[in-house]
């Protein structure tokens, strides 16, 4: 019996980690279109000017783009997000910094 209530309880656990570990993932039949965004004078010669950019928000895409950013660190190059498409619909990858 108390082997039993052993497996329950690792099963329980095992469970909710992944659960929790699962993301939401946002599909949208029609991509949102990328506001127009006035390109500014960069503030250093180090900034990376980021263009199209989405987040989730609320269920939703908002955008992000239109910015300057400045790496990380010495070395890192920024890779741009894109969209992807499949039978579900459009989903957003973000983009992010490399080294």
């Amino acid at each position: 019996m108390e082997n039993g209530k052993k497996m329950l309880l690792t099963l329980g656990v095992a469970m909710s980690c992944s659960i929790y570990s699962a993301s939401s993932q946002i599909y949208v039949h029609i991509r949102p279109p990328h506001p127009v965004i006035i390109r500014t004078e960069a503030p250093s010669p180090r900034h990376v000017w980021i263009n199209e950019d989405w987040r989730e928000h609320d269920g939703r895409y908002e955008s992000r783009g239109g910015r300057w950013a400045e790496p990380p660190a010495e070395g890192y190059k920024y890779h741009e997000g894109h969209w992807d498409h499949s039978k579900r619909g459009h989903r957003w990858h973000e983009g992010g910094w490399n080294k």
